[in-house]
């Protein structure tokens, strides 16, 4: 097995996250989110030869951080697939699930891709290189209303209006192409001293909306507690509230919305029962060592 590819991808609270999928070593486990294949690695080395491991990624950069084992399995396709995907391969139940939301450093890291403002490059931001729809599209193409949609769904930013009406600006005089192009095309709307907060907000709305991240966490979280054996566990890290809420609600109330049904006897019906009353956060040394670990949020739930 090779180490783990730390300049792919620093595994943010591994320990915790192991701890939360409670191995058992002839388990069968999934990662949802491979990346640098850091969680998978530690997950594989607790296994018997036993024991299984299926790995999910859609980025193609993804593979090349395989390696090979009897009872590792790789699938590339995006993690709202997950449950027919497993059935492809004859697997109906698991032990464990393990979802690294968000975006990996490789992906942040890689300049071409479109994802940091801290490099110019064409406006992309798609995780499977594969899909049709890119950050491009999007800003050149939606109409004032779909913009405005964006804005205010994914990014906690006041006067979201504004920002669509910016754009809209920017591109009757020529179109957003670069990563510098949307930035300059809202520079004025930034607060002062707040600038890098402000573009990063306007990017990962515009990240979410080309990749319907939150659809596809949803999809992914319903599948969970069907695949799950009983006593199996779902560990989730997220990033922002978005996504935050969403795992919440589901491991606290058994409904992405948030509502509560009860029994009879005034039982909350739910398919999971929380591990983890509050998130679990890094602490500060690895903060240190890994800043982008600093929003990182880690909910455990087993199935009931």
């Amino acid at each position: 097995m090779t180490q783990n590819n730390n300049a792919y991808h620093i595994p943010v609270m591994l320990p915790q996250c192991l701890e939360g999928l409670n191995i058992q070593p002839d388990g069968v486990y999934v990662d949802l989110t491979f990346g640098g294949g850091g969680h998978s690695k530690a997950i594989h080395s607790l296994l018997s030869s036993k024991g299984k491991l299926y790995s999910f990624d859609q980025d193609v950069d993804a593979k090349n951080n395989l390696w090979q084992a009897d009872n590792f399995h790789f699938i590339d396709s995006n993690f709202a697939f997950v449950q027919n995907q497993l059935r492809l391969l004859g697997v109906k139940k698991v032990d464990g699930i393990l979802a690294d939301l968000g975006v990996s450093s490789h992906q942040f890291d890689e300049g071409i891709r479109g994802f940091s403002i801290r490099s110019e490059a064409i406006l992309d931001m798609r995780m499977n290189q594969r899909a049709t729809k890119s950050a491009k599209e999007v800003l050149n193409n939606y109409e004032h209303n779909q913009l405005l949609t964006v804005f205010q769904k994914y990014a906690d930013l006041t006067k979201p209006h504004k920002i669509a009406q910016a754009i809209l600006h920017h591109r009757a005089v020529r179109p957003l192409d670069t990563t510098a192009d949307l930035m300059k095309a809202v520079e004025t709307l930034a607060p002062k001293f707040k600038e890098h907060k402000y573009f990063a907000q306007i990017f990962q709305a515009v990240r979410i909306e080309v990749n319907n991240e939150m659809e596809t966490l949803e999809q992914m979280l319903l599948q969970t507690s069907e695949i799950l054996n009983p006593g199996g566990r779902l560990v989730v890290m997220s990033y922002h509230s978005l996504e935050d809420r969403l795992v919440k609600n589901y491991m606290k109330r058994g409904h992405l919305d948030g509502h509560i049904e009860k029994d009879f006897y005034g039982n909350v019906l739910k398919p999971l029962n929380e591990i983890t009353r509050h998130p679990i956060i890094p602490n500060e040394e690895e903060i240190e060592r890994n800043p982008r670990a600093r929003s990182a949020k880690l909910r455990v739930a087993e199935k009931v």
